[in-house]
């Protein structure tokens, strides 16, 4: 029994004696980049490229899934013009960032995470499970997108799906076709 009380005793001791380790505080910056997060995505969403634009860069750089790279915000309006507004519906699931952002200096940030974009492409909806990566920076006290890279899975995803399923149904198709004709030749070549 004392020695248990001994040992009771040794062990408030030791943790009493350590060091309470605080968690250092948030930097403010992450709230700013929160912010401007859901101001892009409410801009995306309701498809009003001109505040999207207040929140990039000039010299931003885009990557989109089909690899085509937009440079500057002219390049980011073009873009929109010609493809967004046709393919993109929406989010399923928003840009959401897997960890915070990593700040360099300051004023520079990195932000990586996932993305479920909703889009019509050859006359389907289809939803991308994509992963990004976003460069911002902060000039003159504000925070701007300064580069994004969006990707999907090249090896899994809804138009190799689909490609793969129009396969299966053309290779079915071909075969019964030409199983009908090796049977109506097979025929004719019989009754002669």
């Amino acid at each position: 029994m004392k020695r248990l009380s001994f040992l009771t005793a040794a062990c408030v001791l030791l943790f009493s004696a350590l060091p309470v380790v605080q968690a250092a505080p948030e930097d403010p910056a992450h709230n700013e980049l929160r912010a401007l997060r859901t101001q892009v995505i409410e801009a995306i969403t309701k498809g009003d490229i001109d505040a999207v634009v207040a929140h990039v860069h000039p010299n931003v750089v885009v990557t989109w899934q089909n690899a085509e790279v937009c440079r500057g915000a002219a390049g980011l309006r073009e873009f929109f013009e010609r493809m967004g507004k046709k393919t993109f519906k929406g989010y399923k699931v928003p840009p959401t960032p897997d960890d915070l952002t990593q700040l360099y200096g300051g004023d520079t940030g990195v932000s990586f995470g996932s993305v479920v974009g909703q889009y019509t492409l050859l006359g389907k909806e289809l939803e991308f499970k994509s992963r990004w990566t976003a460069t911002l920076v902060k000039e003159n006290g504000k925070w701007l997108l300064a580069s994004y890279h969006v990707s999907f899975n090249a090896l899994d995803n809804p138009l190799l799906n689909a490609a793969e399923k129009s396969l299966i149904w053309v290779a079915a198709g071909t075969g019964v076709l030409g199983l009908l004709i090796g049977l109506f030749f097979g025929r004719r070549k019989q009754a002669a």
